[in-house]
C-alpha cells in the first residue's frame, strides 16, 4: 500500500524525537493530532510501529524497518530537489541553525538580521542551546560548534578563530585587591561554567588556569558575562562579547590569551543542496567579518 511523504515525515519526527510532544514542537503540530496521524498510519500498515511508555515512543522491529525505508525516501527527496535553483539568487524557505549561546547571543542576531534583509523570503531560526546538536536527527539544518567532530557523516568547515581573555568590571577591580598575576586570582571570586555542564573540552578554560572553585556559575556564556558586568567576580569573556558589556575590561592580557575556533557543521546528505550551500557560504563570511569587527572594538 502506498503512503504519501507527509505520513513518513511525521513518522520520522516521532521516531527521532521519541515523543509526541517533542516531535509536535518540531513539526508545529498538536501532539494529539500527531498521535492520531501515527495511529492512522499503523492501522493502514496493519502493524504496530511504536511501543508507548511513560518514557516515550520506542520503535518496534517493524518500526525500525520502516524508519530505514523512510530515511531512504527522505534522502531521495532531498537529492531530487537539491539542484533545483530559484530563478534568482534570493534564498527562500526555512533554515534552522543550532548554536552555542555565545555565538547565538552576540553574533548571530545581527548576522542573521542582515541576511534576512537581503533575502526577505527566507525564514531563519536560531536554536540557542549549550550543547552539541545532532544533525542526524535533523535537530537543525546546520550547526555552529567550538570543536570539529570526528565521527558521523558530516561536512565540517572551519569558519574563524576567535579570542578570549580574563575580564572583570571596573568597579570590581577598584574595590578589590589588585590582580597582577594569575596566582592573584585565588583571592578573588571566579565566574564561569557549571563544571559538570561543560559540554565541550574547548570550553573548560578555568581548569587550564588551575582555578578549581567557581563562585558564580552558569551554563550560559551570556549569563556569565552579565554576572561579571554586575561586579560578581573575574571570568573568561569572548573578545567579541566585550562591546556588549560596557564597564567590563580585560585583565592579565600578557599572561592569559586564549584562542578557539568556530566550525560550521552540516549533514553529508546535504552536500548537493544548493540552497543550504549558498546560505552556509553567506553565514560563514558574515560571521568572520562580525567577529573581526567586534574584536577590533574590544
Amino acid at each position: 500500500m502506498e503512503h504519501n511523504w507527509d505520513d513518513l515525515r511525521l513518522f520520522l519526527a516521532v521516531a527521532r524525537e521519541q515523543s509526541l510532544s517533542a516531535a509536535g514542537k518540531l513539526l508545529r503540530l498538536d501532539p494529539a493530532t500527531l498521535g492520531r496521524r501515527v495511529g492512522r498510519l499503523e492501522k493502514a500498515l496493519e502493524t504496530v510501529l511504536f511501543v508507548k511508555s511513560p518514557q516515550g515512543y520506542a520503535l518496534t522491529e517493524a518500526g525500525a524497518r520502516l524508519m530505514e525505508r523512510a530515511e531512504a525516501a527522505e534522502q531521495a527527496m532531498r537529492l531530487a530537489t537539491a539542484g533545483v535553483a530559484a530563478p534568482s539568487d534570493r534564498l527562500t524557505g526555512q533554515i534552522r541553525i543550532g548554536a552555542p549561546d555565545g555565538s547565538a547571543n552576540f553574533l548571530l542576531p545581527q548576522v542573521c538580521a542582515r541576511i534576512g534583509i537581503e533575502h526577505p523570503g527566507l525564514d531563519i531560526q536560531i536554536v540557542a542551546l549549550p550543547r552539541v546538536f545532532n544533525l542526524s536527527r535533523r535537530e537543525a539544518d546546520m550547526a555552529i560548534a567550538v570543536s570539529a567532530p570526528d565521527t558521523g557523516r558530516l561536512m565540517v568547515q572551519k569558519v574563524t578563530d576567535y579570542h578570549l581573555h580574563l575580564a572583570a568590571a571596573s568597579e570590581y577591580l577598584a574595590r578589590n585587591d589588585p590582580i597582577a598575576t594569575v596566582a592573584d586570582l585565588k583571592a578573588h571570586r571566579i565566574v564561569g561554567y557549571i563544571p559538570d555542564m561543560i559540554f565541550d573540552r574547548e570550553l573548560d578554560y578555568l581548569a587550564d588556569l588551575g582555578l578549581a572553585r567557581v563562585s558564580l556559575a552558569s551554563n550560559s556564556v551570556s549569563v556569565q558575562g552579565h554576572m561579571i558586568q554586575q561586579g560578581g567576580g573575574v571570568g573568561v569573556v569572548h573578545d567579541f562579547a566585550l562591546p556588549f558589556l560596557p564597564g567590563v575590561q580585560r585583565i592579565l592580557t600578557g599572561e592569559v590569551h586564549l584562542k578557539r575556533a568556530f566550525y560550521l557543521i552540516r549533514h553529508a546528505d546535504d552536500r548537493r543542496n544548493q540552497r543550504l550551500r549558498q546560505f552556509a557560504e553567506l553565514l560563514s563570511g558574515a560571521l568572520r567579518s562580525e567577529v573581526a569587527r567586534l574584536e577590533a572594538k574590544a
